[in-house]
Formats: structure tokens, C-alpha cells, sequence
């Protein structure tokens, strides 16, 4: 059985989305981008440049301006990647976010106060990874006990 008020959250939920991902055009920019420079063809270009690059230099007899002309294009490229690298991945970082934060939600017996732990403090975080770390301490102690107490089983070959 549906709920009405259901679907409408989803409808508005959507076009909330949509809203934003089509007014952000850093966004959009920053992943064709990113998307466009990961590629295999572009690194294929950047080979090329460097090849037609190392190719001048007896043109230009290795001079300090020639070598300077690659260290500049590089680091600028550079920087501006950093730019778009970091933008793409805290967009995916946040959407991964996101969807455990709804599995969590969704799952019944799954721990409510584990959305958005990204958010805590280093020092929470180190207590929640102890107490993790004790239960799995705990589990392969079970684990290794039960494996003691039980017989072997026979298997007919």
C-alpha cells in the first residue's frame, strides 16, 4: 500500500535535485572535466606535448627559457587539477555519505547514531573505532571457542 504524502517528497526531493545540480555550474564544469582529463585520450595529449616539448629543445639548444616553458605549463595544469580533483571527490565523497546514511535508515536492527559520523570530532571517532574494535575482538573469540566445542564434521568423499 502507497502513501500519498509519499510520493510527493519524492517528486519534490527530485526536483530539489535536479534544481541544484543545474544551477551549479562549477559542479557540472568540475566533473565533465575531471571526467574529460582522466581519460586515456588525455593522457595521450599530455605524452604528445611533452614528445613535441623534448623534440624542440636542439631547436632551442636547451635553454633555460625551453625548460621553463614545460615547468610552467605543468604547474599550472597542476594546480587548476587539484581544484577539480577535490571538487569531484567531495561530491562523490558526500554521495557515498548519503546513501549509507539511507541503508542505515532503511535496515531495522542497523544503529540510528552511525548517520553522519563524518561529522564527529577525531576523538569520537578513535572511540567509536575502539569499541568496533572490541566487538571484533569478541566475535573471534566466540568464533574461535565455538570452533574448539564443536566436533569435526565427516565428510563422505
Amino acid at each position: 500500500m502507497s502513501r500519498p504524502g509519499k510520493v510527493n517528497l519524492v517528486t519534490k526531493s527530485t526536483l530539489e535535485v535536479q534544481t541544484r545540480t543545474t544551477n551549479d555550474w562549477f559542479g557540472k564544469f568540475a566533473a565533465s572535466a575531471s571526467g574529460w582529463l582522466g581519460s586515456k585520450w588525455a593522457f595521450a595529449g599530455a605524452g604528445l606535448v611533452i614528445v613535441l616539448w623534448a623534440a624542440v629543445g636542439p631547436i632551442f639548444h636547451f635553454s633555460d627559457t625551453w625548460q621553463l616553458v614545460i615547468n610552467t605549463g605543468t604547474t599550472i595544469v597542476t594546480f587548476l587539477m587539484v581544484f577539480l580533483i577535490q571538487n569531484t571527490q567531495n561530491r562523490d565523497a558526500r554521495a557515498i555519505n548519503l546513501k549509507l546514511n539511507e541503508l542505515i535508515r532503511a535496515i531495522d536492527k542497523a544503529r540510528d547514531q552511525m548517520i553522519d559520523i563524518e561529522n564527529l570530532s577525531d576523538l569520537e571517532l578513535d572511540e567509536l573505532q575502539a569499541k568496533y574494535e572490541k566487538i571484533k575482538a569478541e566475535c573471534i573469540d566466540r568464533q574461535s571457542r565455538g570452533k574448539k566445542e564443536q566436533p569435526l564434521a565427516v565428510t563422505n568423499l
